[in-house]
């Protein structure tokens, strides 16, 4: 495995995920990384649903950090652990999110939409009596919406994430479709030093691709992009760096020689 970092992983303390950070670190130097990166969720007001309790993405980071740092000390020289969030973005919280990101010294940190128009692609009802591809041309709006006047993060996450969670009998997701909108949404990264991820999640989903699709990668590359990093975004164990020779090929199909980590918020790159 040529990729040995994983710079997309969740704990107990991101609202979705019930595993320990120790378990998931000791399932990382099992694989052999040699560094990883959690990035726990904080999505500033997040719907309430059926599954989910009122604000579930609400990360207490004094709890976070002082665990992370005794698992550093613990793990000193058999693996490095960097501290990382996933904030997702809307709109009507950019203040909020802009507190949060200043406030702590994170090593790294995502910015990824999984709310459109308040709502979450992963519930079937975000679909009802709509377009999927409207659906999409949406998402991507308020995406690009969200880059042009937020910089507080370090890459965008997923970036085609609603693409996970089309119906089943929606016309099969083709990325291109959407060029347009991805060129703004990526020379607007470009822009502002940002980079993309290639989440490999996806192959472990229904989508059977990584997030964003090797065709927008490719693209960020051509358009002059280069900072990426590469995450499982595992939610369990058995998940770290799943899928990471797949990664590793479709980086370096799309003109990438080397996959960036981060420490302090700076950019380190590795070869492929």
């Amino acid at each position: 495995m040529s990729i040995l970092s994983d710079f997309h992983l969740h704990s107990y303390f991101s609202g979705d995920c019930t595993i320990p950070m120790e378990e998931m670190t000791d399932a990382a130097i099992r694989r052999g990384l040699h560094s990883m990166c959690f990035t726990e969720h904080n999505d500033f007001d997040f719907p309430k649903t059926a599954d989910m309790p009122e604000n579930p993405f609400l990360l207490n980071v004094d709890s976070y950090l002082y665990e992370l740092t005794m698992l550093r000390q613990k793990y000193d020289g058999r693996i490095k652990i960097l501290f990382g969030i996933e904030i997702g973005l809307q709109p009507c919280c950019q203040k909020k999110n802009a507190l949060l990101a200043d406030s702590w010294d994170f090593d790294f940190i995502i910015g990824s939409s999984h709310l459109c128009n308040g709502a979450d692609p992963y519930y079937p009802a975000f679909f009802e009596g709509k377009d999927p591809k409207e659906c999409c041309l949406s998402y991507f709006r308020e995406t690009l919406h969200n880059i042009r006047s937020f910089s507080d993060f370090d890459v965008y996450g997923h970036l085609d994430y609603i693409a996970r969670y089309l119906p089943e009998d929606a016309a099969p997701y083709k990325s291109m479709d959407y060029k347009n909108i991805l060129e703004e949404i990526l020379k607007a990264l470009i822009a502002k030093g940002k980079g993309i991820e290639c989440n490999t999640s996806g192959l472990r989903k229904s989508l059977g691709a990584v997030n964003p699709a090797p065709e927008i990668i490719r693209l960020y590359k051509e358009l002059g992009g280069e900072i990426i990093t590469v995450g499982s975004d595992a939610h369990a164990p058995s998940d770290i760096a799943a899928g990471f020779d797949a990664a590793a090929q479709i980086l370096t199909d799309c003109g990438f020689s080397y996959y960036a980590t981060f420490e302090k918020r700076r950019p380190v790159f590795h070869k492929i």
